[in-house]
Parts: structure tokens; sequence; C-alpha cells
């Protein structure tokens, strides 16, 4: 704590880690909500950024495996959110990345990453041998 009382921002490039299954979520938005906020991150943007959150981590528990892991990072300026599953089933395609093109109109599903990349600065999405990770940048 500094003499305000308020704790010093988490230093660049300082990890967090929570593993997590679908019944987890609720922990993992308290978990990523306390980061941002301790991170400098205003509280208008908070909201964004745990709806983008947890649409990535929802797809990560329910499509990709029954446990994934969230690590959030800080690069100046950026929180990172960085999402791992061992899923493998994806299929990519180049001429349009996940999360580029919008819903159909009336649809009740496959809204997550469009939704997520919307409300972030920047996503990629890497799915391989050892599984799938979506990387979120936010600005603090």
């Amino acid at each position: 704590m500094n003499e305000d009382g308020v704790a010093p921002p988490p230093a660049p490039g300082a990890a967090k880690e929570i593993t997590f299954s679908l019944a987890d979520l609720p922990d993992v938005r308290e978990f990523a909500a306390a980061l941002a906020r301790r991170g400098g991150m205003p509280e208008d943007r908070v909201n964004d950024f745990l709806v983008a959150l947890n649409e990535v981590t929802t797809n990560a528990v329910t499509h990709g495996a029954t446990k994934a892991r969230l690590k959030i990072s800080f690069e100046p300026g950026f929180l990172v959110a960085d999402v791992h599953d061992e899923g493998r089933h994806w299929h990519l395609s180049s001429e349009s990345p996940p999360g580029f093109t919008p819903p159909r109109e009336n649809a009740t599903s496959g809204m997550g990453l469009w939704v997520a990349r919307r409300l972030s600065s920047d996503m990629r999405v890497v799915t391989g041998e050892t599984g799938s990770t979506v990387v979120m940048r936010f600005p603090l």
C-alpha cells in the first residue's frame, strides 16, 4: 500500500493465473474484476472487460475442454487476458478469423468471440496440438 492506502498496480509482465471449470466461472469473474480494478481499469470499462472474458471463458469450458486456464498480465497501459484450453476441435478458416463475422440475425448462439473482439482492443485466436488460446488486450 502507498501512503494513500491504495495498492500499487501489478508490475508489467507479472501474471496471475486461475484454472477453472464451468462451475468456477463466477469465481473467475471475481478474480478478473479484482485484478482489473487493481491494475487501474476504470469502472466503466470493467463491465465490458467482464462480458468479453465471460464469453471466452465460457466457450473454453463448454466447447474446448472441461478445464481451462486464465492468465492475466499487464503491459504498459493494457491488461492482457490469455484463456487456454486443451480443445483442438476448431476449424479455423483463413478467410475469416474467429470473431470477425457478426452472428446471423436472430442467432441464439455463436456470438461469443464476436462480442469479445468488439469489446477488446485486440484479440488473437491460436489453435493447435496443445489446444486453443484466446488472447485479448484491454486498455487501462
